[in-house]
């Protein structure tokens, strides 16, 4: 198998580029522990011939350019940082060269926010991607006829792939290598490498830190009582009435400015309270949950597990300080 690592302009996270290449290495290796030919060759595909220097130290030259007409049978694109319209505007010749590879029969997987190179390619209109979370906003914003699934680790769609947030893309990895070898060699490299094989989701390490890129002053206002106030009992009335705001003006303003409607943001900001004190605190789980605003057991439950994949039991015993 044939693949093609891109080499893109700009701020890329390098252990996507290493790590894809050590990855399919060990995996030959696997291989070849079991009397089997390797099966993967990588190589490193520029835009030109010229060397990528990333985080100041570190430069990756490509072994080939899109210029090159040699075939390839998978694409990966790895994590590209900064400002994300300027990485896509640099890296724009890559775009045409993914699509034409995908005729071509070729798979693409982008790693981590390597999403939004894919995404600019148009492969994806109509189709599942997920990316880091924390990139989740931004995303949606470019790409608004994409379906984000901010949770998700994998997204397959039918030969197009993409990991969530940073270390994600080993999960990624090993689903191809198990797709196209099988499970045994893909474990003998999780194992290897020692890869977290049990991750569900991103749900459970994302940080709600509030979405106020925006100019709406109601809604900040709204937003700042919010995050002060989260222990207490808070209604969309008492919001209006405390900043003279009619109900259904501020829903919809609310929606719009944030994502969120007023019950799901003060939701939000309630979890993210409580994973902070479960990660940090001694509490037993009903003093979180009274401290947060919840006299519900069950309810507290069912919120805690939808926004964050676990229980607060789970959560606690994953993330909490160890004595």
């Amino acid at each position: 198998m044939r693949i093609s690592i891109l080499v893109p302009r700009g701020a890329v996270a390098l252990s996507t580029i290493e790590g894809s290449m050590g990855f399919f290495a060990h995996l030959n290796a696997a291989l070849a522990a079991r009397g089997r030919p390797a099966e993967f060759q990588t190589r490193l595909v520029g835009l030109t011939a010229e060397s990528q220097v990333y985080d100041r130290l570190f430069a990756v030259t490509p072994e080939t350019t899109i210029d090159d007409d040699e075939a390839t049978d998978l694409v990966i694109i790895p994590a590209v940082n900064g400002d994300k319209e300027k990485v896509i505007a640099d890296n724009a010749a890559f775009l045409p060269w993914i699509v034409r590879r995908h005729r071509e029969g070729a798979e693409v997987a982008s790693l981590c926010v390597g999403a939004f190179l894919l995404a600019a390619t148009g492969l994806m209109r109509g189709k599942k991607i997920a990316t880091h979370w924390g990139s989740a906003a931004e995303f949606r914003r470019l790409f608004r006829d994409i379906e984000l699934v901010p949770d998700a680790i994998i997204t397959d769609e039918g030969g197009i792939y993409s990991s969530g947030g940073a270390l994600s893309f080993w999960n990624l990895l090993l689903y191809l290598a198990e797709k196209h070898t099988d499970r045994e060699a893909a474990l003998a490299v999780a194992k290897t490498l020692e890869i977290d094989l049990a991750r569900r989701g991103q749900a459970d390490f994302a940080i709600f830190s509030g979405q106020k890129d925006h100019t709406d002053t109601a809604v900040l206002r709204a937003q700042e009582y919010i995050e002060r106030h989260f222990g207490g009992r808070i209604t969309v009335e008492d919001l209006c009435g405390r900043f003279a705001v009619g109900r259904r003006s501020l829903e919809r303003r609310f929606k719009h400015a944030t994502g969120n409607t007023v019950s799901e943001y003060l939701q939000r900001v309630r979890v993210e309270a409580a994973k902070k004190e479960f990660e940090t605190g001694r509490k037993t789980v009903n003093e979180v949950m009274y401290d947060t605003g919840y006299s519900d057991p069950k309810a507290f439950r069912t919120v805690f597990h939808r926004v964050t994949g676990r229980s607060p039991t789970e959560y606690r015993t994953r993330f909490a300080r160890q004595p």
